[in-house]
């Protein structure tokens, strides 16, 4: 009886601070804007700057020192992209560089003399794409393009050989190389759809900590104002009831932020969004838990309500880059990819996009399921640690074990 009386009250002090925590939520304007309104607008703002997803009629400058109809065709089939557009003709690189350098154009495209013989020779015919290195999008699709415009050409050269060629050359008709490309995830090749699924899972890890580590520093200068005493907190309960009393509170907060973030936005914006919500619900749980106690343990290092937009601006850019997202994982040191698997971020944002883009299923994610859940055992142990060492060194108890 005296175990199940312990378990009653545990429970019953677990719901106190869970509605005590509630109760601080609700009246701190700080939090509520990391809580509530920054899920709600960042996405907004981003996804709105990332359309239209992909960039076209990028401006380039011709430099066509042939001037043959072999070249001319060649600058109409560029200018035929929906990539590219020719800005002006240049007399020579000098010119276009001038272009490239005020902004007017992104690319150079520089025809050689003898570019029409060569192909009229049968021989290899060349010509030099430069593209400005600024922003890898825009590489991408000068890339893209030229490739099209150069397969494009090549079938209808050998198509006017084969010709020529007659009955022998007559096997030769038809296209050498097909380029048929099947899109998997993100059908649109847009930049919002591939990166804005991974940053939701951003937003709402930054905005769980931000806000966790706003109420810690508030909670620690009350502390020194009432000589270590919290006066807002319940007094003389269990660390435990405390720190998963506070993990519901911000479980409930983020489980509907969670829902507008993860299959709203998406919907609203027509971004990739084929998996079951079933499997990234369930996915996506444990991944908020772990947030909830990463945060609690972060906020060892916050001492005052103001300190706590530091330890989110230093983090940030970290979390974002450990992810994968923006730079491949096994391109990293040893060291970043082994400090990367403490992060709850690292292993949801991957799980995500695969569930989200790719339908996969719960059980497609298995290992990086079961690392959350680990990081919330490691991180819960780690919290408890945090709130002892915040008594003992800012003042009296104010729990007990």
């Amino acid at each position: 009886m005296k175990i199940l009386r312990k378990i009653s009250d545990w429970f019953f002090a677990m719901g106190r601070c869970f509605a005590r925590e509630w109760h601080i939520c609700l009246h701190d304007m700080g939090v509520l804007l990391f809580f509530v309104m920054l899920p709600l607008m960042y996405p907004i703002a981003y996804t709105l700057i990332y359309n239209p997803e992909v960039v076209r009629k990028m401006p380039v400058a011709i430099v066509d020192h042939d001037r043959t109809f072999d070249s001319r065709k060649l600058v109409r089939d560029v200018s035929a992209s929906p990539t590219m557009e020719v800005y002006d003709y240049v007399p020579d690189m000098s010119a276009a560089k001038d272009l490239m350098a005020r902004g007017d154009v992104f690319a150079i495209l520089e025809i050689p003399r003898n570019y029409g013989k060569k192909i009229g020779r049968m021989e290899t015919a060349h010509a030099t794409l430069y593209t400005q290195m600024s922003l890898l999008l825009r590489y991408r699709g000068f890339a893209s393009a030229i490739t099209d415009v150069q397969l494009k050409d090549i079938a209808e050269i050998t198509g006017e050989r084969a010709a020529l060629l007659g009955q022998a050359g007559a096997q030769l008709n038809g296209k050498p190389i097909e380029n048929d490309a099947h899109m998997l995830g993100d059908i649109e090749q847009g930049f919002a759809s591939f990166v804005m699924p991974g940053i939701l899972i951003l937003i709402l890890q930054q905005s769980m900590i931000l806000g966790i580590c706003m109420l810690t520093g508030t909670s620690r200068e009350r502390r020194r104002k009432n000589r270590g005493i919290d006066p807002l907190l319940v007094q003389n309960v269990p660390a435990t009831a405390l720190i998963w009393g506070r993990t519901f509170c911000y479980t409930t907060f983020f489980a509907a932020a969670a829902i507008w973030l993860l299959h709203w936005v998406p919907e609203i914006f027509s971004l990739p969004h084929f998996g079951s919500a079933k499997d990234w619900m369930l996915f996506i749980l444990p991944f908020i838990i772990s947030t909830a106690f990463f945060g609690q343990t972060l906020s060892y290092f916050v001492h005052d309500r103001e300190s706590s937009f530091i330890v989110i601006a230093f983090t940030s850019v970290i979390f974002l880059f450990l992810s994968g997202l923006t730079w491949p994982m096994y391109a990293m040191p040893d060291l970043w990819v082994e400090i990367g698997k403490l992060i709850p971020s690292t292993w949801a944002v991957p799980g995500f996009i695969r569930i989200n883009s790719n339908a996969a299923t719960l059980a497609d994610n298995f290992t990086p399921y079961i690392w959350l859940w680990i990081l919330s055992a490691v991180y819960f142990i780690a919290s408890w640690i945090v709130i002892r060492r915040i008594e003992r060194r800012e003042g009296p108890r104010a729990y007990v074990n």
